[in-house]
């Protein structure tokens, strides 16, 4: 059971955890052991309240398929567990990411105060540029 928050859990039979070998250097131990974790999650399969179902189909994220199944390789530790504790930690931040609702954001509009001090700087400003201008010695 993957707790993802107080109210919200994954079974875990609905998360299919499989072993792998592991990409890259690591001597002889790479080319025989299968310590790395290949995780998949279908999304609209899955017993995820609808709002967070919606909310992860809607991500932009290289591990979710159009699909809708998430695809997570651990690979970082030497040891199958600790590969497979990082990839169910991996998966419970990506759910726990699209529960934080993003505050709207409220338009503002500069003060009279800021526009007077805005154009007072940039009528100053040209001033002093026009002073860098060719000197005629008439």
């Amino acid at each position: 059971m993957l707790a993802i928050s107080n109210k919200v859990s994954i079974p875990d039979h609905e998360i299919e955890i499989s072993a792998i070998r592991a990409q890259g250097a690591g001597g002889q131990n790479v080319n025989k052991v299968s310590s790395a974790i290949h995780l998949r999650f279908d999304i609209p399969g899955s017993s995820l309240p609808d709002f967070y179902k919606t909310r992860l189909l809607a991500l932009r994220d290289h591990r979710i398929t159009r699909e809708g199944v998430v695809i997570i390789k651990a690979q970082r530790f030497r040891t199958q567990e600790g590969n497979r504790e990082d990839a169910l930690r991996r998966l419970a931040e990506l759910i726990r990411s699209v529960a934080v609702v993003p505050k709207a954001r409220k338009p503002t509009r500069p003060s009279l105060t800021a526009k007077r001090k805005r154009v007072d700087e940039k009528t100053r400003r040209g001033r002093t540029k026009e002073l860098r201008g060719k000197v005629d010695l008439q």
